[in-house]
């Protein structure tokens, strides 16, 4: 993945948030993207994941622009954990919500690997806590799920869109030490490349 010179400019604002923006991400890269708010972070994961597109300069997968790619291959190629606040829960089981950017048909192997990424992300315990199990209600009428829990189910559910390149946006705020640290070693082992947003 490559961005080249991009810029963007939000609606009603005078000066653009990204300007002369390059970014070159490889097979096997990990990277960490740092800065403080307001400073074009997620804006940077909305071009990245072609939910926003750049005033200029391009966003490439394989040398390859969006219109070529084409969004729905795009975004089976770039899966993104966006901010807490853009995320949702939604009403379902959990095995839902872990699965639900996965293509085709959920079979006993999709089954087993988030049973197995929820268990390297440390939610064992909550899996073994909830009567269901995956199959557990969650979201509003639901089962709870609390702010750590709910940031590593989405973090799961990126992973298991197998995607070439996984953006976390603060996927690690809300996590004490220990689980930050599981989770860490979850997403270097499973993702082809990673993308890191944090806040300085």
């Amino acid at each position: 993945m490559e961005a080249c010179d991009v810029r963007y400019r939000h609606r009603g604002r005078a000066e653009p948030v990204l300007r002369n923006c390059n970014l070159r991400v490889r097979v096997g890269d990990r990277v960490l993207v740092e800065g403080p708010s307001g400073g074009g972070k997620s804006t940077l994961v909305s071009l990245l994941t072609a939910l926003r597109h750049p005033d200029s300069g391009v966003v490439l997968l394989d040398g390859l622009d969006l219109g070529t790619v084409g969004a729905q291959a795009w975004r089976r190629r770039v899966a993104a954990a966006p901010q807490f606040h853009e995320n949702h829960v939604l009403t379902g089981t959990f095995a839902f919500n872990l699965l639900m950017g996965r293509e085709g048909p959920i079979d006993e192997a999709a089954w087993e690997e988030a049973e197995t990424v929820c268990r390297e992300l440390g939610l064992g315990e909550l899996l073994e806590r909830m009567p269901s199990g995956l199959l557990q209600l969650v979201g509003e009428t639901g089962w709870q799920l609390s702010h750590g829990e709910r940031s590593r189910l989405y973090i799961a559910r990126a992973l298991l869109q197998r995607a070439d390149v996984v953006v976390l946006d603060e996927s690690f705020a809300a996590l004490d030490p220990e689980n930050l640290r599981r989770s860490m070693e979850c997403v270097l082992k499973r993702a082809p490349s990673v993308i890191v947003i944090a806040h300085r």
